[in-house]
């Protein structure tokens, strides 16, 4: 699924950067120390290409995993719970960071902290192509999405910081988010086929020559952004965040596998939520917090924050399950899987495209909920299924699904940048992106929870997908109530 909801921050003001040449225009003049003059021409399209392949790369991994599942816990031993870890170590570091490393590329700069990133996801991404067990592909995995959550507010900061013109940004930002979106949809199709023609450590092996282009094109070419010294970084904020967020997916994950009754499991919900009450009231106290809790005061950011949640617990937690039945429980093979999720996530790029012209007939939050109501009616359609269910009887379902979701994303962000002020519109996409990969990992936490036992992994299956009409239903209402209301 397209991936917009991403930090914006305002470029800095322009000026001359370099001695051996005069500037051609006023726009140039009285630069900012430690900021240099954008690229442009032939440099500012490389630039693009460095930052689309930053972003284009975090979002192939979200998608490409999935499908390597099954040859992952035959290969390193384990059952599902190993394999949700495999899966949220990435996604909790990604969605914990992604904010903190927005302000840090704000203080030291941009192209600083992107390259930082890129060296941190190439890294890790060889580090989960060798891991010799589950623990250090896990281990692996969380670091790889640290490098992600570095990359993609960074690779924006310097798109904005390159494109200086209205328009031409306008059509950088589309070029890059239609690459990043490719990619998502991309992912399970290019995991099977390198899985078939490679093995499963190929999917990791992949970003290594990718990162070290994106690396070498960024040096090259990328300029530098402002460093603002006085934009503080949350560091307490931080680590209460990923903490608590990283404490209640742990705990949910082990809930499936020993019983929510038990003693551990109960502790666990309860250290979940002092965590999360300690990053409250961190974030109260705090003159620079990671998360203004101040934006909630809105009502429809509230509200589009929350249907971001719920979609993605949906959506992300069907995919994971999804990419079991078809391998453990219709013995289809992972090149097979990936062709599987192909009309499933390609209908979400022209879903997207279409989204623009529905909101403008019917309005943007009536766009939402019926991308809800739409997705909802698909996962209804898929209850009757069971083990050797022929694909032809899904595929129809399976692309309602897609489509519903694809409607409903670009209304839900534009609702959401709608609701702030615009000066606040980076910090406030920034959460919605951190609130829907949230949304991914409890998802995956626990939907995988109702199929961790073999002998029920159908009866876990079908409760998934009734959980995800009533999570889908309740987000098309509350979007369709809530807009009624506004601030």
């Amino acid at each position: 699924m397209r991936e917009a909801a991403i930090e914006l921050r305002p470029f800095p003001a322009t000026a001359e950067a370099g001695q051996d040449r005069k500037p051609d225009d006023q726009e140039f003049r009285n630069q900012p120390i430690g900021e240099q003059q954008p690229p442009r021409g032939l440099p500012a399209s490389l630039t693009l290409f460095a930052m689309s392949l930053g972003y284009g790369v975090v979002q192939l991994d979200v998608t490409i995993v999935n499908t390597a599942l099954d040859r992952i816990g035959s290969a390193l031993g384990g059952g599902v719970s190993e394999l949700q870890w495999v899966v949220n170590a990435y996604t909790i570091a990604f969605a914990a960071f992604i904010l903190t490393s927005g302000a840090l590329g704000d203080r030291i700069g941009a192209k600083r902290v992107f390259m930082a990133g890129f060296a941190i996801f190439t890294t890790a991404s060889l580090a989960c192509a060798l891991a010799p067990n589950s623990a250090a592909l896990i281990a692996a995995r969380a670091v790889q999405g640290l490098g992600a959550a570095v990359l993609v507010p960074n690779s924006l900061a310097l798109l904005n910081h390159a494109y200086r013109d209205r328009q031409a940004r306008g059509r950088a930002v589309g070029i890059w988010a239609a690459g990043a979106s490719l990619a998502l949809t991309a992912g399970p199709l290019a995991g099977g086929a390198l899985i078939a023609l490679i093995g499963w450590r190929s999917i990791f092996l992949v970003n290594v020559p990718i990162g070290i282009a994106g690396l070498w094109l960024s040096w090259r070419y990328a300029t530098e952004t402002t460093r603002n010294r006085q934009r503080e970084v949350d560091l307490p904020g931080q680590c209460l965040a990923i903490a608590a967020l990283g404490c209640l997916a742990g705990t949910i994950i082990e809930g499936g596998a020993v019983g929510l009754h038990n003693s551990y499991v109960i502790a666990g919900f309860a250290a979940s939520a002092l965590l999360a009450l300690l990053f409250i009231v961190q974030e109260r106290r705090s003159s620079h917090p990671m998360l203004p809790l101040s934006l909630f005061g809105h009502r429809l950011f509230a509200l589009t924050s929350l249907v971001g949640l719920l979609v993605n617990i949906a959506f992300y937690g069907l995919i994971f399950v999804f990419s079991l039945y078809f391998q453990r429980v219709n013995g289809l093979t992972p090149l097979q899987t990936g062709l599987a999720f192909v009309p499933m996530m390609g209908i979400v790029l022209p879903a997207n495209l279409v989204a623009a012209r529905i909101s403008e007939r019917i309005g943007a939050p009536a766009a939402i909920a019926a991308g809800g109501v739409l997705a909802a009616a698909g996962c209804v359609t898929l209850l009757p299924i069971e083990p050797g269910t022929p694909y032809v009887e899904m595929l129809a379902q399976l692309m309602i699904i897609g489509g519903g979701l694809g409607l409903l994303v670009p209304p839900l962000t534009a609702t959401l940048l709608g609701s702030v002020e615009t000066s606040r519109s980076g910090i406030a996409a920034g959460v919605l992106n951190a609130t829907r990969q949230t949304g991914s990992v409890l998802g995956v936490a626990l939907f995988g929870s109702l199929v961790g036992q073999p002998d029920a992994f159908m009866r876990g299956a079908h409760l998934a997908l009734m959980i995800s009409v009533v999570l889908l239903l309740i987000a098309s209402v509350v979007i369709w109530r809530g807009a009624a209301t506004r601030d």
